[in-house]
């Protein structure tokens, strides 16, 4: 996940701070932004919140990517998954990022990109998923035969068959 972390957002809104205790005093933006090392337009921009809203203009607004649902619109999406895939219109029993990104659109009305459905799905606790059970079509006699005859054939070998090496100075260049 991107974003500043909170010790991050911290640092900086104690940069912001100092700069407005320096506003205070009448200090010019140009000399404060070379010793807090921020670039002169960023002091000019924390000089304006400063005249605004005072010290309190300077504080931090908390992270950039906050949730894009209310936690009383995650409640309704977490019902969905229980109604099973069907109920929304797709043939399997998978529930995938896009799916769960369609039923966002269609209950909240909000659009979502793929990344941000994976970020707040993961932010409230989720995680993908695999089978709790095997395919009843699954054919127990058929399959060992399988992994023991046809699989070995299929998987290879990593080594090449013969001697050899893959160095220039190895015994196989002479």
């Amino acid at each position: 996940m991107g974003g500043l972390t909170a010790e991050r957002r911290a640092f900086r809104e104690e940069i912001r701070f100092q700069a407005g205790q320096r506003f205070a005093v009448g200090e010019k933006s140009s000399v404060i932004a070379k010793d807090l090392r921020v670039s002169l337009r960023s002091g000019e921009r924390r000089r304006r919140a400063w005249r605004e809203g005072g010290m309190e203009g300077l504080r931090s607004a908390g992270p950039a990517n906050s949730p894009t649902i209310t936690d009383a619109q995650f409640a309704v999406l977490e019902e969905e998954p229980g109604k099973g895939p069907a109920t929304h219109g797709f043939e399997d029993g998978r529930w995938t990022l896009v799916r769960v990104q369609v039923v966002i659109r269609r209950r909240l009305r909000v659009s979502l990109s793929v990344a941000t459905v994976w970020r707040l799905l993961k932010r409230h606790g989720w995680s993908w998923q695999a089978p709790a059970r095997r395919a009843l079509e699954r054919d127990e006699h058929a399959v060992e035969p399988w992994k023991k005859e046809v699989w070995p054939r299929a998987k290879g070998s990593r080594r090449p068959p013969g001697p050899g090496s893959s160095s220039r100075t190895g015994p196989a260049s002479r």
